[in-house]
């Protein structure tokens, strides 16, 4: 798919070269090229020092100007939301990590990786997706439609090269979860489910140890999504632990909701928690482009989900009390604003 059909959110383009200008007006243009964020209240910096310090809560991407008030202090396009917002979301104090979804769409460099982590502190961890030419066994058209097998998917040497290292190199610290999100398969691989998930088991196998790999990044957890309930089998939860990998919940109208999907995570427990809460359940028939029309411009918690909120909270409990990271980011279309739903988690999670 071409990068431009989706929201981008990108790092800071460098200034046009120019003449100098006088002072006063070089800092007008300055302020006027920055985001600003909004001045939360001190009982949300309160309940923010409260969460487990294992927690990390965030959002799907953040390029959406009706957060303004939110996240925000003002109107901004999502251009510049996309380019300059992400130092003004990092200050947020809920916000401790984010879902970096342009990732999927097109492999990204070592230094687009490093304009991100030259942005936020350094307590802050990023979620990332694995290309799709990695990640999707189907090439597809711009519109989302499978058009032939994708020969490189899961391809092992491509995984690391067009992925892991670069993310690895241009985050260093700051690289979280790195997720394999695997889109849906064809019906040919649904059949053959025992050969895929060796194919990921292999892939997976190949990269560097995940000891090696935290060496570079003390916080990283590698983590798989998928959207076809036939990965839940017991297969699917050895192969993630014989390399120390985990599962990825994912919130997504094409799984089971998050409880029927916990089997996997007892099988691999102890371990990380990461999970991305995408969609709300009750809205599977609309399709996703049809939630992103009901809720916008994501503001207002539409649709609140307390049985998803409560099944995350005790599994988030659980995780962080016995010693693991946790990472949970929320996209707008789980309840109809994600920030809102972070704070809504958060009030759950402190007592």
């Amino acid at each position: 798919m071409q990068n431009s059909l989706f929201p981008v959110d990108a790092p800071p383009a460098p200034a046009a070269a120019g003449p100098a200008a006088a002072p006063a007006t070089a800092t007008r243009a300055s302020r006027a090229r920055q985001v600003q964020a909004v001045e939360c209240p001190p009982a949300l910096h309160a309940l923010a020092a409260g969460l487990p310090p294992l927690l990390r809560l965030g959002t799907s991407s953040w390029s959406f100007p009706g957060w303004k008030g939110l996240v925000w202090d003002g109107d901004y396009s999502e251009s510049m939301l996309a380019q300059r917002g992400l130092a003004a979301y990092a200050r947020h104090p809920l916000l401790r990590t984010v879902s970096l979804d342009r990732a999927f769409y097109q492999p990204l460099t070592p230094a687009q990786y490093a304009a991100y982590a030259e942005q936020v502190p350094g307590d802050f961890r990023f979620v990332v997706k694995a290309p799709s030419v990695v990640a999707d066994a189907l090439v597809r058209a711009e519109d989302g439609k499978g058009m032939r097998a994708n020969a490189a998917f899961l391809d092992p040497r491509l995984a690391w090269s067009a992925f892991v290292d670069p993310a690895l190199q241009g985050l260093a610290t700051k690289a979280g979860a790195l997720v394999f999100q695997l889109s849906p398969l064809p019906v040919a691989m649904l059949a053959r489910m025992p050969e895929t998930i060796a194919r990921l088991g292999a892939m997976l196998a190949a990269l560097p140890p995940l000891a090696q790999l935290r060496e570079r990044a003390p916080d990283l957890v590698i983590a798989v999504e998928v959207r076809d309930p036939e990965w839940l089998v017991p297969a699917f939860a050895d192969a993630l632990r014989a390399v120390g990998a985990t599962y990825c919940l994912g919130g997504h109208a094409k799984m089971p909701p998050i409880e029927d999907q916990l089997p996997v995570l007892r099988a691999l427990w102890p371990g990380p928690l990461v999970c991305r809460w995408n969609l709300h359940r009750s809205h599977g028939r609309y399709g996703y482009e049809d939630a992103k029309a009901l809720y916008r411009p994501f503001d207002q918690l539409v649709d609140p989900d307390p049985q998803t909120r409560a099944v995350l909270a005790r599994v988030l409990r659980a995780t962080t009390g016995a010693g693991q990271p946790a990472y949970l980011t929320i996209n707008n279309k789980a309840e109809g604003s994600a920030p809102r739903t972070v704070e809504a988690m958060a009030r759950l999670l402190v007592p």
